[in-house]
């Protein structure tokens, strides 16, 4: 009965333990990371293998689901998810130039070169410098969508310290791909708004159009989302500074060829923003990676969505963390 009990309060202390460690309602920090200050939150123990997450266009680190990164964390790894800059908490590019948007977004259509005042790689040096001021040597990215561009840009950059590649829901950026509709992208730009209200409705709008088909949304839902984004931070020119980061973008598709780090690509066959051939693109240009397409997936975090994309991730980073852990030994 001793036995019994000792063993009970084990457990009970080994849970309270592993849900202590994985708590994602951390502090948020700040750290200087060259020209700019990146605020980030680190879920988990600091031995445990790093896994740092990309999030995409204006998204902040809040877009990465808690429940998502506790179960991230669950699997053993310190995980890491930070604002890139001009969003969120980050820091915002008050100085640049005046944009037009609508102007650059008509030379991308017709071929044109694309001014922006930094570029997708210049986002993947802030991921590698924010691991620098971290003392994360190697380590593990998931991307998603513009975030997936950056880490590609960040294995390419740090071949070495890359031990895995998850890309979801992103893209080559090569020519010939399927293109969005034109009304996608027409409320991807909206960003001026006069109020709170109507910055929220927006938000919502867009939500609801990067979503499934096979999802009915709850409006309500959206527009609590979006109020929870605006209200950390709302800053749509940084947003435009980001979508002018991807539009000047060449193909990646010679870096790709290049990469060598083991890769998982994963990519929904209903996504409206960038249609599946884009994901299946990028798979097939890089080198022994592995694809994994989900029925109905959108471009989108949604809840009926989640445990499909954790069923195809986890798998995969348990067995890279496995391998790395008996490397080690």
């Amino acid at each position: 009965m001793r036995t019994l009990i000792f063993l009970l309060a084990l457990l009970g202390a080994t849970s309270a333990l592993a849900a202590e460690r994985c708590d994602a309602r951390v502090a948020t920090r700040t750290v200087a990371v060259g020209e700019v200050r990146l605020a980030y939150q680190s879920i988990g123990r600091a031995s445990d293998p790093a896994l740092l997450l990309v999030m995409g266009l204006g998204g902040q680190l809040i877009h990465w689901p808690d429940e998502v990164v506790v179960r991230l964390c669950g699997q053993g790894f310190r995980v890491i998810r930070f604002d890139n800059r001009d969003v969120g908490l980050s820091s915002w590019r008050h100085a640049a130039p005046s944009i037009n948007l609508g102007y650059e977004a008509l030379r991308y259509r017709l071929g044109l070169s694309v001014s922006a005042p930094y570029g997708l790689r210049d986002m993947a040096g802030d991921a590698l410098g924010l691991m620098d001021a971290l003392g994360v040597g190697r380590f593990h990215v998931l991307g998603a969508s513009m975030g997936g561009m950056i880490a590609q840009h960040l294995a390419d950059l740090a071949p070495a310290r890359v031990l895995s590649l998850t890309l979801i829901m992103t893209s080559s950026g090569a020519a010939g791909l399927p293109a969005p509709s034109s009304g996608l992208l027409a409320l991807l730009a909206r960003r001026e708004a006069p109020s709170r209200e109507v910055a929220l409705e927006q938000q919502a709008d867009l939500l609801a159009a990067l979503g499934s088909p096979a999802v009915r949304d709850d409006r309500a839902g959206l527009l609590r989302q979006a109020a929870d984004a605006y209200d950390r931070a709302f800053n749509p020119e940084g947003v435009e500074r980001q979508l002018l980061a991807i539009l000047a973008e060449p193909s990646r598709v010679e870096l790709l060829n290049r990469l060598r780090v083991p890769t998982l690509v994963v990519h929904g066959t209903a996504d409206p923003l960038l249609p599946v051939m884009h994901g299946v693109h990028v798979a097939a240009h890089i080198r022994g990676s592995e694809l994994k397409l989900i029925p109905g997936l959108a471009h989108r975090f949604q809840e009926a969505f989640k445990e499909p994309l954790l069923a195809a991730v986890l798998p995969y980073l348990r067995a890279h963390r496995q391998t790395d852990h008996w490397a080690q030994l």
